[in-house]
């Protein structure tokens, strides 16, 4: 391995371990007591390295997003790949939708919440949030229902999902309710 080689993967740990970092830190604590002078503490570098990698906090959080949304199309697929039938594959791709958003409370904020500084429903929308939509569309174009287009359906239950998810997690909607909410979801909006 060549010199620079090594120094590219180093700085990609680096980025990593930053992204780690306050991720970690976020869901602890919350976004608020993510600043570049706690994870450089954290990590053992300087604020400097830190700059050398991302800009500033709005950089860290859109970086933090995009992983999320990786592992969040990732569920989604595992999801209604697991399950038989176009009704089980929607009712358990709602389910892990609202698990990861439950589950990762820091990072759901970062992808729908906050200000990461990326694109959302444009040209150039990063590969994985486009990812995350695609993991979303595959099982709902199959139910969206005779001339209703499947992008349209997808968003509106993608919607209703987020709308689920912000309002359980405010305190607004019980949270032991919700598999009759994704039941109901299930039934009134896709064509099965």
């Amino acid at each position: 391995m060549s010199v620079q080689e090594r120094k590219q993967r180093e700085r990609a740990d680096r980025a990593r371990l930053i992204v780690a970092t306050a991720r970690e830190l976020a869901e602890q604590q919350g976004w608020d007591a993510v600043t570049t002078r706690r994870l450089a503490e954290r990590i053992e570098y300087s604020q400097p390295v830190l700059y050398s990698h991302f800009r500033g906090k709005r950089e860290i959080i859109g970086a933090v997003a995009l992983e999320g949304a990786a592992e969040m199309a990732a569920a989604l697929r595992a999801a209604a790949a697991a399950a038989p039938g176009p009704r089980a594959r929607v009712t358990a791709l709602a389910l892990a939708y609202l698990d990861f958003a439950d589950r990762n409370p820091a990072v759901y904020d970062a992808m729908f919440q906050l200000d990461g500084g990326l694109a959302f429903a444009r040209e150039d929308t990063p590969a994985p949030l486009k990812d995350a939509f695609a993991a979303l569309l595959e099982t709902l174009a199959e139910v969206a229902g005779d001339g209703v287009h499947p992008a349209l359906f997808t968003e509106t239950f993608w919607a209703a999902l987020h709308g689920l998810a912000t309002l359980t997690r405010a305190g607004r909607l019980p949270p032991e309710h919700t598999g009759p909410r994704v039941e109901l979801l299930v039934d009134r909006l896709a064509v099965l």
